[in-house]
């Protein structure tokens, strides 16, 4: 059977995102791990991105995690990036992690895309579930190792993943001036790998923007309330009530 190229190939499958952080913490983790792995050049985390395989019903249908981590490829595919990811064209490299996040519409994570994991052949699948793991009656943070084509839960947080050489977790971390909890990676003794420091710094520019921003609108407002207390008092002197002005 001849398989379609990649340059042929839907790069995703247009299915928007029902919240911010499922496009956010995906790319933060390809940001830190673009820090920590800046030097190999074997490897390839792709977000939202369309993963095109030969186990499924259709080399044409992918499956599209909201992120993934590929090792033995190369960063940039012949120089380029990559607008999907056929496993056809990657010598047969299948991810070695896959991540789905849980959003306000269930999307099959612990289920369907589980079974499609398996049957490609994705050792760890980690499913993120911050809001509404009571509802799928779940824990908020998962990770799955495949064993003997079956995925077990594995135990404890950050978990130490060997075969990668990184392990994962949450951690609380500032994102754009805001604290809010991310995923993050964690090396062997469970010492989280941080946001870059370019990027904090940016971070905290941005945040000393928004300050002097607010500052500026208070004094706007506060000029304006004296102004208007200055008009009010000048009306009262020429015998005017302010509260009763003429329509």
């Amino acid at each position: 059977m001849e398989l379609p190229s990649t340059e042929d190939l839907p790069c995703s499958d247009d299915t928007p995102v029902d919240n911010e952080d499922q496009n956010l913490l995906p790319n933060l983790l390809l940001f830190v791990l673009a820090s920590i792995w800046a030097e190999r050049m074997d490897w390839y985390f792709g977000v939202d991105m369309a993963v095109y395989h030969t186990t499924g019903v259709s080399p044409k249908v992918p499956v599209v995690p909201d992120g993934f981590l590929s090792l033995g490829v190369e960063r940039k595919k012949g120089g380029k990036s990559r607008r999907s990811y056929a496993v056809w064209e990657e010598n047969e490299i299948v991810p070695i992690l896959a991540l789905e996040m849980v959003s306000h519409q269930p999307g099959g994570e612990y289920e369907e895309k589980m079974a499609i994991y398996t049957g490609l052949g994705v050792l760890y699948y980690i499913i993120y579930n911050p809001e509404f793991w009571r509802r799928d009656r779940q824990q908020p943070f998962e990770i799955y190792k495949l064993t003997d084509g079956q995925y077990q839960q594995q135990i404890g947080e950050p978990y130490w993943m060997p075969e990668v050489g990184l392990g994962m977790g949450r951690s609380q971390q500032i994102v754009g001036g805001i604290e809010q909890e991310v995923l993050a990676w964690y090396d062997e003794g469970h010492n989280v790998y941080p946001l870059p420091e370019t990027a904090m710094h940016q971070m905290r520019e941005q945040l000393r923007v928004q300050k002097q921003q607010a500052q500026v609108e208070r004094q706007r407002a506060e000029s304006e309330r004296q102004r208007a207390e200055r008009l009010a008092e000048y009306l009262r002197s020429q015998g005017i009530d302010p509260d009763n002005l003429p329509e």
